[in-house]
């Protein structure tokens, strides 16, 4: 059979897009760092290509194979290996963002693991999930003690991603994952509910043990507590109301690119907010910059592109017989949703941002390549569903 062509060309859109956005968007850092006119241009298409070329070729196996479950734990093993080494290895072979060591330099590219972490992470849920969880009602004890070791693994690993490497965003990303997949696995209601309050425990926690984070949550709230707060009464309209509502600097610059975009934007190429006003547009801010030339108009094109996307993935999942298949896809789906909204909230200020980038139109080699590793195993295990 063959593999959902509707999902192999919207993923191909998509890539497509991100490619002709990494030229247009990269005006700036081409001139600051006197870098070649298609430095980004190449550089995005070479890895658009393969990760095409990826994606097709895994979609030609056989989903049911025994060595494709050994090369998807492998791939969870050595990802976790390299982030481990990580911060240990020299300047010479280590990337740093944000005050961490967060790439591999192997040559010409640099390499995130955590990237290929959360796709091997995808698969070891479905398939350890299918092993442990079942739909049958069971006491909330009870699945607590099912999903204990999980939850022990998870504070271990995720932990050390954050400490290591200082990036909340990845790890609330992969303890989304561990909670959404173990509910689609058939655990309760209430344990996600449960789950969700633990986590949100353990992000305030997090948030308020660091007194850079606490600014920055002081500083968003700052920024749209107006809109909120006539909600709550006097009193805890009083309590809650913070003096300094400035804007962060990239925020700022965000929303201005967003609302010089209007309606039909600048045009493609036209944009001024890259030009130095917004630091990693091509990356971080894709989004916006994509707002600022095309306008809202064709933000709309590439938001129904993705949720296309993502609902195509939804429906194979629905499709699946083989449980381990079903919460793959789902992960798969959901870590796209995540990450989109992630950073869409975070560039127009509803969320704090975590430079989160967008799967398949952020620049980058290690979110095109793992992403497609993915949409290839959902490619490949849509040969075997009804759609």
């Amino acid at each position: 059979m063959l593999a959902d062509k509707q999902l192999f060309y919207l993923t191909c859109i998509l890539i497509t897009i991100g490619i002709v956005f990494s030229y247009s968007l990269s005006t700036f850092v081409v001139l600051y760092f006197n870098y070649d006119e298609f430095h980004f241009f190449i550089r995005q298409l070479a890895f658009g290509v393969s990760g095409i070329l990826i994606m097709f070729f895994i979609s030609k196996l056989d989903p049911d194979g025994a060595y494709f479950h050994h090369i998807m734990i492998a791939l969870l093993l050595i990802s976790f290996l390299a982030i481990i080494i990580l911060p240990f290895l020299p300047n010479s072979l280590a990337t740093a963002s944000g005050g961490a060591k967060r790439w591999i330099r192997l040559g010409a590219i640099s390499i995130s693991p955590v990237e290929f972490f959360k796709i091997g992470l995808i698969y070891f849920l479905a398939w350890s999930y299918t092993r442990r969880i079942d739909e049958s009602k069971k006491a909330i004890k009870h699945e607590i003690l099912i999903l204990l070791p999980y939850i022990i693994v998870a504070l271990i690993v995720i932990g050390y991603i954050y400490l290591t490497q200082n990036d909340l965003g990845q790890s609330v990303i992969s303890f989304f994952l561990i909670l959404a997949l173990a509910f689609f696995a058939g655990a309760s209601k209430r344990l996600f509910a449960f789950g969700l309050a633990i986590i949100t425990l353990i992000g305030f926690l997090v948030i308020f043990s660091n007194q850079r984070r606490i600014e920055r949550i002081m500083n968003w709230w700052g920024n749209i507590q107006d809109a909120f707060l006539p909600l709550f009464p006097e009193w805890l309209a009083n309590a809650l109301k913070v003096s300094s509502n400035s804007e962060p600097y990239q925020i700022s610059h965000s929303l201005n690119a967003i609302a010089h975009g209007s309606f039909f934007g600048e045009g493609l190429g036209l944009g001024i907010f890259k030009l130095g006003f917004l630091s990693e547009v091509h990356t971080d801010f894709v989004l916006s910059g994509i707002t600022e030339e095309v306008g809202l108009f064709g933000l709309g094109i590439v938001c129904m592109l993705y949720l296309l996307l993502i609902l195509r993935i939804f429906r194979i999942a629905g499709r699946c017989e083989n449980k381990v298949h079903f919460i793959f896809c789902s992960g798969v789906a959901l870590l796209l949703l995540f990450s989109f909204f992630m950073n869409a909230f975070g560039i127009i200020s509803l969320t704090p941002l975590k430079g989160v980038a967008v799967p398949l139109l952020s620049y980058g080699g290690s979110s095109m390549w793992s992403i497609c590793i993915g949409l290839g195993y959902v490619l490949m295990i849509s040969k075997k569903v009804k759609l």
